[in-house]
């Protein structure tokens, strides 16, 4: 009988809901700008999946178009580029997130060990910049450098008695480039996420260290590094995400339709502008932006599990 009372006045989920949700109700508030940016741009869109089935038509629209099946996946399978785009594309955002993580953790370092806070904001800002700098900026820039009539470091091989080097000619050049303007122009922004958690680390801990005789080195291999362990794990696997999906503001500008280039730089991205280019097919260009949804779902899904087992506390979900 006490129990059934007890129940009775004890207030329902719905209730608490409400209730906890009206004191904070300006948190909340603040918060629905981005849920409705979340939904609006990448929940509803999900529904065009359906275009990777069907054979798309203007007049009847995405869900009046005929099905057609897996019709639109023969085109990747008759290719027999599928396993080399697929490789291409998977190789490069895994030398991206390694390279890049490496550098923004060491940059993060560097800064925060720097004692004047003038030049460690003015550093900070230089390696921020170019973050803002558009893809086609930086072509221009590439072209300008390392064009092969009019570029610096040609006038500076010929100006020494060398010959002048056709990169865009060669492909052996591009994987070290691509990666290295990627870096440069991404590596500033990862390098603020670092500093941030660097920052959050409690000082007495290096005050206890410094008074126990550690050095700067030994401080940052005992201390910092493994303070920021969390956050790269969490960084490497939201980057996961991406990872069969190619950079293609950087592809596109850098690369193009450049046929001597893409022996080794070509991906997924690439191939499918270029066959929506010339067929106007959006049942194939959606058909391999599914396949390239899916395998990255099974990427961080697998990786996830993988480090929830290791250290659950580093897992996403």
């Amino acid at each position: 009988m006490q129990e059934s009372i007890v129940r009775l006045n004890r207030p329902s989920l719905w209730k608490r809901f409400m209730r906890s949700a009206w004191s904070s109700k300006f948190l909340l508030l603040m918060l629905l700008p981005s849920v409705a940016y979340v939904i609006i741009f990448s929940y509803l869109p999900m529904a065009g999946i359906v275009i990777a089935f069907k054979k798309f038509s203007y007049p009847k629209g995405i869900f009046a178009s005929p099905w057609v099946g897996f019709n639109n996946f023969k085109f990747l399978m008759m290719s027999n580029k599928l396993a080399f785009l697929t490789r291409n594309t998977l190789l490069y955002n895994l030398a991206f997130i390694t390279v890049e993580m490496t550098v923004e953790v060491c940059f993060a370092i560097l800064i925060n060990e720097l004692i004047s806070k003038k030049f460690k904001r003015i550093f900070q800002s230089f390696m921020f910049l170019p973050y803002f700098i558009s893809w086609v900026v930086v072509a221009a820039i590439v072209q300008a450098v390392f064009g092969y009539e009019y570029g610096m470091i040609n006038g500076i091989i010929e100006g020494l008695g060398g010959s002048r080097i056709n990169i865009y000619a060669n492909s052996n050049y591009w994987p070290f480039l691509l990666v290295l303007f990627r870096v440069w122009k991404m590596a500033g922004y990862g390098t603020v996420v670092y500093l941030a958690t660097i920052t959050g680390i409690d000082p007495q801990l290096y005050e206890s260290s410094a008074i126990d005789g550690a050095n700067v080195w030994q401080r940052v291999r005992y201390i910092t590094i493994p303070s920021l362990i969390p956050t790269m794990i969490i960084m490497f696997l939201l980057a996961l995400g991406q990872v069969f999906r190619g950079d293609f503001g950087l592809f596109y500008q850098l690369i193009g339709n450049n046929a001597a280039l893409l022996p080794k730089t070509d991906i997924l991205d690439l191939f499918i502008y270029r066959a929506l280019a010339s067929t106007s097919d959006f049942g194939m260009a959606a058909a391999a932006g599914l396949y390239q949804s899916v395998l990255c779902f099974i990427t961080i899904m697998i990786v996830n599990g993988i480090i929830k087992k290791w250290q659950p506390d580093y897992s996403l979900f």
